[in-house]
């Protein structure tokens, strides 16, 4: 998953401009003919367009038809995830943000070969979308085995940081749920202490089982499947937006 970093902070008339860096790769190998036509002729008809300061982005209008519920998975990689999950609740409208090109021509063949319409992509920085976003106007955030930046010195290009989760509190409704996984150990016990820090979410596990082994509606990805194969066992986490009022 392509990472995020703040930067330096920039003023402009007094106003904070938080310049953001992506890390990672934007495009790999060329693309077949197939999915570049899908990129070329689907991605247009499905590609929320990045906002600007201060446009709301209200997820409900970014679909053709209504949905019950409006989810988001943030790197979202090949899309395997996010596809299955768009197939087992076709009731619900999903936003994938992922900024490499290749992911996102895998998941547009996935929604081309399986007619999948309530899935929608965001190809920019996580962070634009979120702050467009309205008040809980999302039931559920999908962070997938984000990268872990092992250094402490690229600590600060984790997504899992204050900033974010603020953000990630903010758009979810209360009683939503927030899955975040990784496999790296330092990265564990970090999710835990930033996402429980401020107090807006609580979390389910009750027992190691409940956070070391995945969920039947938590599909595996290939980044997991690759893990396992390093060796490496996967921690599956979930937490609940606390309620707003007291």
């Amino acid at each position: 998953m392509t990472e995020i970093d703040p930067g330096p902070d920039k003023s402009n008339d007094g106003q904070g401009d938080v310049q953001r860096v992506l890390y990672g790769r934007r495009v790999g190998r060329p693309l077949r003919l197939y999915r570049q036509a899908l990129v070329d002729n689907l991605l247009p008809a499905v590609e929320v367009i990045n906002p600007n300061p201060g446009e709301p982005v209200t997820p409900g209008s970014r679909f053709s038809t209504p949905y019950d519920a409006y989810w988001l998975e943030i790197g979202f990689g090949a899309g395997e995830h996010l596809a299955w999950q768009a197939r087992a609740n076709p009731n619900v409208g999903i936003i994938g943000c992922e900024p490499y090109l290749n992911g996102v021509a895998r998941l547009l063949a996935e929604m081309d070969e399986s007619n999948l319409t309530n899935i929608r992509i965001f190809r920019d920085d996580a962070r634009f979308l979120l702050a467009g976003l309205p008040d809980a106007s999302i039931s559920r955030i999908f962070v997938l085995f984000p990268d872990p930046w092992p250094k402490s010195r690229h600590h600060n290009r984790r997504v899992v940081g204050p900033s974010v989760i603020a953000d990630l509190a903010r758009v979810l409704c209360d009683g939503a749920e927030l899955r975040i996984a990784t496999d790296d150990p330092g990265y564990k016990g970090w999710i835990l202490q930033h996402v429980l820090a401020k107090g807006d979410f609580d979390w389910f596990a009750r027992r190691p089982s409940d956070w070391r082994n995945r969920p039947d509606d938590w599909p595996p990805t290939r980044y997991e499947q690759k893990a396992k194969s390093a060796g490496r066992c996967g921690a599956f986490f979930g937490f609940a937006r606390r309620s707003r009022v007291v």
